[in-house]
């Protein structure tokens, strides 16, 4: 099939690749002349494993194309999935501009039927509104092509982006007519080969299955928290936990695990834009409204740890904070815990030696932006979590990395100035821990033990 994906950002990409590795012709279309020039030379925007083998790949093929020209790749597709930006606006709503100027554009050069397919994450109703700028903009051309506008959300999880795409535990489509339906199934036969695994819905429901599916893995990640920050106070292990309740059938062992909380372009944005779908429908929205507090707070669980340890006293302690990016396998800093650390730690007068696999560059721009002079003597990048440790008062992991798990901790002893190490993802075994020399402390495991 002939495909039109408008955005060439994280899920446009990631679907436009994995469906010309299915063997659709698909062209990918972006405002942004500089981003479509790099990719067509190869150059990825984001990092995401598995996937620049992939666009190369299919590059070559000549099954993958990437444009500005919106009249040439509508003239030319069946299916337009809307796949751009759905940033957050002021007071926390969903910000649909990119995606109507999408519906727009499409608008203005149909020339025949289409299947519109919103992916990207929308607010309830979403579809309606598109469905009324297309109809407008047939208008003002004193046409009335028809076509159908279907809700297909992505469920695509950074860091396995490419393995989720092609083996997609469920396919939600949410569509109004048989046509469409059809359309979608045909899209998705190479997905499917094994079984079934496309879910036909309304539109709406489809709609709200994604920010519905966000708010239950966000509210298990705040649950354990929450009860991690209580075993500790009673003296409970929240491992121990997690494994009493996980083995139930009912709960399940997914999204049980204490840390220093969720980040990302998904989870906070979307729980946001989810409490305003609720105040706008006149419902209340209280079990997402805890969620969110108790992540923002759990954010710095870390810092409070550390400020007890050195009785109050960061001024001039040197850090070593393990891990930028908000989770493994990604450069993406967006909301990320880390940052919330080292803002406050920053607060304080400690010293920063920094160390992530990938999310270097995207962290340091950042963090100088946001230095009044464009950079920070407090903050020493690092080449290595052994070159971050080198004299440091304590490390802070934040992010779960292979490379800290395995990594020889007697060296990284011997090569600090201190002995603290805060494990904010609880990647260490305490016993350990201690008897390598470490004070250390996790989340929701009391120092005892």
């Amino acid at each position: 099939m002939n495909i039109l994906m408008i955005g060439a950002g994280y899920v446009g990409l990631v679907s436009a690749a994995c469906m010309a590795e299915m063997g659709h012709l698909v062209t990918c279309i972006d405002i942004d002349a500089r981003k479509i020039g790099l990719l067509n030379e190869g150059v990825l925007p984001i990092y995401e494993p598995g996937l620049e083998e992939l666009v190369l790949r299919n590059l070559q093929a000549g099954r993958l194309h990437f444009i500005t020209s919106y009249k040439e790749a509508v003239a030319s597709c069946q299916i337009c999935f809307i796949a751009v930006a759905t940033p957050e606006a002021q007071g926390g709503s969903c910000d649909l501009q990119y995606v109507l100027a999408s519906a727009r554009s499409i608008g203005q050069h149909l020339d025949g039927y289409r299947l519109i397919a919103i992916k990207s994450t929308v607010p309830v109703g979403t579809a309606e509104r598109v469905r009324l700028v297309l109809e407008e903009e047939q208008k003002k051309r004193s046409l009335s092509h028809p076509f159908d506008v279907v809700s297909n959300p992505e469920f695509l999880k950074e860091g396995s982006a490419v393995f989720d795409c092609l083996k997609p535990e469920r396919i939600i489509v949410g569509a109004e007519s048989s046509q469409a339906r059809d359309l979608m199934r045909n899209l998705y036969a190479p997905f499917t080969m094994n079984h079934d695994r496309m879910i036909f819905m309304t539109v709406r429901s489809a709609e709200m299955t994604k920010y519905a599916a966000n708010a239950m893995l966000a509210t298990r990640i705040s649950f354990m928290n929450e009860l991690a920050n209580l075993c500790e106070k009673l003296g409970a292990n929240i491992n121990d936990v997690r494994i009493g309740i996980g083995s139930d059938p009912r709960i399940g062992y997914h999204f049980l695990y204490a840390g220093v909380g969720y980040g990302g372009s998904c989870f906070p944005k979307d729980l946001r834009a989810f409490q305003i779908m609720a105040e706008h429908a006149g419902a209340t929205s209280h079990l997402i409204d805890a969620v969110e507090q108790i992540n923002q707070q759990q954010k710095l669980r870390l810092l409070t740890k550390l400020k007890n340890y050195f009785e109050g006293h960061l001024q001039g302690k040197t850090i070593a904070v393990w891990g930028l990016a908000f989770k493994p396998n990604t450069d993406d800093i967006r909301e990320a815990p880390s940052l919330e650390l080292i803002r406050a730690l920053l607060k304080e007068g400690a010293r920063l030696r920094l160390y992530d696999p990938i999310a270097m560059d995207n962290a340091r721009k950042v963090l100088f932006e946001e230095s009044p002079d464009g950079k920070n003597n407090l903050l020493t990048f690092c080449e290595s979590a052994f070159d971050a440790a080198e004299g440091v008062d304590a490390i802070a992991l934040i992010t779960e990395w292979k490379q800290f798990r395995f990594i020889d901790l007697n060296q990284i002893l011997r090569s600090m100035k201190g002995k603290g190490f805060f494990d904010g993802r609880n990647q260490y075994k305490p016993h350990d821990m201690k008897e390598k020399g470490f004070d250390y402390y996790a989340i929701g495991i009391p120092s005892g033990h």
